[in-house]
């Protein structure tokens, strides 16, 4: 028996021994550029090997553990190949001159320099922050006034549910190019009875209004659905209890359901926040961040509806200036990561007071 348990035991550490050589050897192939083809399978026999490795470790207090890190391992396994390690890689990308495919020195906070003395970038920030202001106010409050209609007792209630939700099914990329034919093409058939030949989408502040008007009725479809799943929780006894004591339809919204969905108005909130921050295919296909602005910090800018998305994708993808890109990304998942953390504590702290 003890002889069995050595055996197993040397067994298991040379297959974690291998199966972690081959998984590093197999990134470091790929992250020196090498054209080796067997990068990949060796990644995955690699990873395999450690897991029959953990799986054959002979202990009894902590098999249970290992097992069930072993049936984890696949999801934690991509999300750092997919979320962390990019995200530490962007990091340091951004202090470099990479270039997308290699890097030749570090410099320091050039690209965070440089970023920040750019009117356009100053610019996006300036107009994403007003862009999540409008539509975290008026999304929320029209998706719960979509929601309070829908849990009413009027007919054909799911008729109604279905069509509001039907926008948040279509691509942003194809929404962007039916509502730019309808801005270019049928509004402007109907304004020209009243002398009005130019499309909203030719200035600047119009274009931003049709970008906030499209993204409404793209996303508050989906954000009446949550609002209605927490009305729909309710106790109906309190609402009975409420019309026996006399309380009109307005003391009941403000005084009992209001406060009851405290929880649904916070995940509402952040879902819209975050959204609102990320916007990118609508905004890129309805002006492709055009527009003039004559005066900003003594600079005449051509990028007026451009947000902070498509700023970061045009900076690294059309310029070609990857690490710069890579540098207002990271400045970007700092202000969404801190906003998000904000919001959230301010929604908690309300909801403990409702």
């Amino acid at each position: 028996m003890a002889e069995n348990s050595k055996n197993t035991k040397l067994l298991s550490f040379v297959f974690l021994a291998a199966g972690i050589a081959g998984m590093v050897f197999a990134l470091v192939l790929d992250f020196s550029g090498s054209s080796a083809t067997y990068r990949g399978p060796l990644l995955v026999i690699g990873a395999i090997l450690f897991l029959a490795g953990l799986y054959f470790f002979p202990t009894v207090e902590h098999h249970r553990s290992i097992i069930n890190f072993i049936f984890l391992f696949p999801l934690l396994f991509s999300f750092a190949v997919t979320v962390l390690i990019p995200l530490g890689l962007g990091i340091i990308y951004s202090f470099t001159d990479w270039n997308g495919i290699r890097l030749t020195g570090v410099v320091g906070f050039a690209n965070y320099t440089t970023m920040f003395k750019d009117p356009a970038f100053i610019w996006s920030v300036l107009l994403t922050f007003l862009f999540v202001i409008f539509n975290m106010v008026l999304i929320n409050v029209i998706g719960f006034m979509l929601a309070l209609l829908c849990t009413s007792k009027m007919r054909g209630i799911n008729f109604f549910r279905a069509s509001y939700f039907l926008p948040n099914l279509i691509g942003g990329i194809v929404l962007g190019y039916i509502w730019q034919f309808v801005f270019n093409n049928v509004l402007i058939q109907i304004t020209s009875k009243w002398g009005m030949m130019n499309s909203v989408l030719s200035n600047t502040k119009t274009a931003f209004a049709a970008i906030v008007v499209v993204y409404i009725w793209q996303y508050a479809g989906y954000i009446m659905l949550i609002y209605v799943t927490g009305l729909t929780t309710v106790p109906k006894d309190v609402l009975e209890a409420s019309q026996i004591d006399g309380a009109n339809a307005l003391t009941t919204l403000f005084r009992i359901k209001i406060p009851m969905i405290a929880s649904t108005i916070t995940i509402c909130t952040f879902l819209t926040l975050t959204s609102a921050f990320k916007q990118f295919d609508v905004n890129m296909a309805l002006t492709n961040g055009t527009g003039s602005v004559a005066d900003f910090m003594g600079n005449y800018l051509t990028n007026g509806t451009q947000m902070l998305a498509l700023n970061i994708y045009n900076t690294a993808i059309t310029k070609n200036s990857y690490a710069l890109g890579q540098a207002k990304a990271v400045l970007f998942f700092i202000i969404l990561a801190t906003v998000s953390i904000i919001q959230v504590r301010i929604s908690n702290s309300k909801e403990v007071e409702l």
